[in-house]
This record gives C-alpha cells, structure tokens and sequence, in this order.
C-alpha cells in the first residue's frame, strides 16, 4: 500500500519535471525565458496548471445538441482520415 502511494507520487513527480523541462526546452528554442513568472525558475508551474484545469468552466450543451456534441470528435476524425 505505501509503496503503491510512493510510487504513485514519484510518478506524479516525474511527469511534472518532464513538463516543466519541456516548457524551459520551447522557450530556448523559442528565443524566449519559459514559465519563470509564477514562481521561482518555474518549478511550480506543473501545479498551478493544474489547479487552473480543476477551475475551469463547464460547458453545458442543450438537450437539442448534445447528439451532436457527443458524435463530432468521431465524424471529424473520420473527416481528417478520409481526407
């Protein structure tokens, strides 16, 4: 059980410095610093992303459309391969 949770939060853990080595990697090539504005080098960056997705809207269809909110991902991808 701990070495589930411990595992679980080195993982957690990598896949945050994966994303922040990405971010700092685009800004070089970019000429430009990278997420340096939130905190100090970055290094929170990965967890205000996420609390920023956990705070964003949701977006509620009407009974009218929501056939076709739900089958649009698929024809448009159907769309993309015929193409």
């Amino acid at each position: 059980m701990v070495i589930s949770i411990v595992m679980g939060l080195l993982g957690l853990g990598g896949v945050a410095f994966v994303t922040l080595l990405e971010r700092k990697l685009l800004g070089l090539s970019q000429i430009r610093l990278g997420p340096n504005k939130v905190t100090f080098n970055g290094v929170l960056q990965p967890v205000i992303d996420g609390v920023k997705l956990l705070f964003k809207q949701l977006h509620i269809v009407s009974p009218s459309q929501n056939i076709l909110f739900t089958i649009r991902p698929g024809l448009l991808l159907i769309l993309f391969i015929v193409a």
